[in-house]
């Protein structure tokens, strides 16, 4: 089994047209990496947006949970709304 920072990892395949792997290698020679590390790391970034996304679901939820009552007549006029911008 392989271990990546002591943690058990797993090895995928992909197909990718022969421009797009070599431009692959030239970005990773350029950032002293390779080829799979770029690509675990992109894969890690959906990860870590999805877990954002997850966060910010939650975060909205709660705040709805807390409004009792909203009514389309509390919201201010125009005029008030404008008065209060100037504040």
């Amino acid at each position: 089994m392989k271990l990546w920072y002591g943690r058990p990892v797993k090895n995928i395949t992909v197909a990718v047209p022969d421009e797009v792997y070599r431009t692959a290698r030239i970005r990773a020679a350029e950032r002293g990496s390779s080829v799979s590390a770029l690509v675990a790391g992109y894969l890690r970034s959906l990860s870590d947006r999805e877990s954002e996304f997850t966060r910010l679901a939650a975060q909205q939820a709660r705040v709805q949970a807390e409004i009792v009552q909203f009514r389309a007549g509390d919201r201010l006029d125009r005029e008030a709304l404008h008065d209060r911008a100037l504040r």
